[in-house]
């Protein structure tokens, strides 16, 4: 077991009645937005400017701004504010309500997420800036439109290539990375700051310089399937779009190691989910696999994901990573992921597992690329 140990709040955190002061604005925010302001001891100033208005609250999208709704207080102008308890750093999603209407904070820069564009404030993360801008190579991360014959759709994807593929002539191994539910082929880049993390592994030697490809594992429906529940778009066709239309697409127009051990599968929560469904139901075509929070019910080693792990020793052989990781502040994807890891661990079969201190948010993603992308390809 790997265990993240990041001690991520400062000694101004345990002085409860310390307010550290308006602070510097966020920088989510939009250029030249004051609000929302991030403290020295973490805490987030919020403002919103709604004169008509006779209730606003912030209302958070994830554990680590909070669990319920701010009530703001107005000013004489019309001017509601409210400061937050220190918050978990890291990207935190959330909403402004004005009288019960949900709506995003103008202040804000926006990012894909619960199926729509959504506010965000970054807390910054005193331990770590592996996922910052540094002054080292950086690669590129690009829009790509491609023709899938599975859905009949034109699809959109991100790719990221490394430092140097421009001016170059060698070839890459490839890994492909999924969001999450209610999220698309931007998050990665947006949310996550894939660019960033890779640029600072590959600048450190730490991880071999890799094409990562970021497909929407959201909308993937076959021609003619019947509407998602609550008309949310499925992903029932997405295992299909990405064996049979992207690995072709990617091989044939960019200068890929094309095979399996130079492949990699990973996502972060339902993309963890598919990483795991669509690696192991395709050791022809993935030799590492990474599962980032993603749901993992009722594991058995012998008869999970069609019994592929039942002979251990020809798993081993085959599989170059198993790796799974959760953080300890997200009690069900933490405990079954590690009981998976130590399931597998019982029956021989090799694999890691890895934790941070997060929830079910970004900056435990973002930590769990850290370690997942310098053991590829090795």
């Amino acid at each position: 077991m790997v265990k993240v140990a990041a001690i991520f709040l400062s000694a101004a955190l345990c002085l409860a009645g310390q307010s550290g002061g308006d602070g510097a604005p966020a920088s989510s925010n939009v250029p030249g937005a004051q609000y929302p302001r991030v403290a020295s001891d973490l805490r987030v100033t919020f403002r919103i400017n709604a004169p008509d208005a006779q209730k606003v609250q912030i209302k958070p999208g994830g554990d680590g701004l909070g669990k319920t709704p701010y009530d703001m207080t107005r000013d004489a102008n019309g001017i509601w504010s409210v400061t937050t308890p220190p918050a978990v750093p890291g990207f935190h999603y959330y909403f402004v309500l004005i009288d019960g209407f949900q709506t995003n904070d103008p202040q804000s820069e926006t990012y894909f997420g619960y199926n729509q564009e959504t506010s965000a404030v970054e807390i910054p993360d005193a331990a770590a800036d592996f996922y910052l801008p540094k002054d080292v190579p950086h690669g590129e991360v690009s829009a790509r439109w491609y023709f899938s014959k599975t859905t009949g759709q034109w699809r959109r994807i991100h790719i990221y290539t490394p430092p140097g593929y421009d001016s170059g002539r060698g070839r890459y191994p490839v890994l492909y990375l999924q969001h999450g539910s209610g999220e698309n082929d931007t998050s990665w880049t947006k949310q996550g700051h894939v660019a960033f993390i890779m640029d600072n592994l590959i600048a450190a030697k730490s991880a071999v310089p890799m094409i990562i490809v970021m497909e929407n594992g959201m909308v993937a429906a076959k021609p003619g399937a019947a509407p998602a529940q609550n008309g949310r778009p499925g992903n029932a066709a997405f295992e299909e779009v990405l064996i049979n239309d992207l690995v072709p697409m990617i091989d044939a127009h960019y200068r890929t190691l094309a095979d399996r051990d130079h492949r990699a599968i990973a996502g972060l929560s339902m993309g963890g989910g598919q990483a795991l469904r669509i690696g192991l139901g395709h050791l022809d075509k993935f030799a590492y696999i990474g599962s980032f929070s993603g749901a993992i019910r009722g594991f058995d080693a012998n008869t999970s994901y069609d019994g592929v792990f039942r002979d251990a020793a020809a798993f081993n052989r085959r599989v170059k990573l198993l790796w799974f990781g959760a953080g300890t502040a997200e009690e069900a994807m933490h405990n079954s992921a590690r009981g998976a890891h130590d399931s597998l661990e019982k029956a021989g079969v090799k694999n890691v597992f890895h934790e941070t201190p997060f929830a079910h948010e970004w900056q435990n993603w973002r930590y769990d690329l850290n370690d997942f992308a310098p053991r590829l390809f090795r």
